[in-house]
């Protein structure tokens, strides 16, 4: 499975938990994510699927695209406080979103999700896109990654929420997003810790996360 057939499959799982009644039954209810609504939260969960359109359609800008890792070496909101101004940001645009109501939302990104099919497969396997939101570019495959990567966590955020239970993620979703967030705690605590937790249960540490 190719990643642009994986990202396809994340976008629809994504999809289904949108249009899930308990999804709008408990839409202006606090969420999981401290400062979000259940909406706030379904819309961010969204704009994981909504934004890609916009990012293909935008050019290249030439530069060598930044690695995965560095991707998130460079992001402002990892590790910035709640508060924080990225952080602020994220949220009042998920709840801005999210005043459109569940119905809408579940629908746009179901109209779009059906639409990406075509749209990622006439791009090259090189292609290499602009994300203006922070400056510079990465190839699709590692953006489409960062996406699905969005789409599991917040979709395990969503589904507390509201008190459901999801599928589990095809492998071919599932097995980049561990892969990514693997090397992301192995660079903040380092492989021995890493190790320990994964192997070594009487040793292990107190945390190994990712973000």
């Amino acid at each position: 499975m190719t990643h642009r057939e994986a990202f396809l499959d994340a976008a629809g799982a994504a999809q289904s938990l949108l249009e899930h009644p308990a999804v709008a039954a408990h839409w202006s209810e606090p969420s999981a994510c401290e400062g979000f609504t259940v909406g706030g939260l379904a819309a961010h969960l969204a704009t994981q699927v909504l934004k890609v359109p916009d990012v293909l359609a935008g050019e290249g800008d030439g530069d060598v695209p930044k690695t995965l890792l560095g991707h998130y070496s460079s992001v402002a909101w990892v590790g910035a406080d709640l508060e924080a101004d990225i952080n602020v940001g994220i949220r009042d645009g998920g709840e801005a979103l999210a005043g459109e109501g569940a119905r809408a939302l579940a629908e746009q990104v179901a109209d779009v999700t059906a639409k990406l099919s075509a749209l990622l497969g006439a791009e090259p396997a090189d292609r290499v896109v602009t994300l203006p939101w922070v400056g510079w570019s990465l190839t699709l495959d590692d953006y489409l990654t960062t996406r699905m990567m969005e789409i599991a966590v917040h979709r395990d955020d969503l589904a507390v929420s509201v008190g459901v239970e999801v599928a589990d993620l095809p492998e071919g979703v599932y097995g980049p997003v561990l892969d990514l967030l693997a090397r992301l705690a192995t660079r903040r605590h380092g492989q021995t810790a890493m190790l320990r937790a994964l192997a070594r249960a009487e040793r292990a540490p107190d945390r190994v996360n990712a973000l």
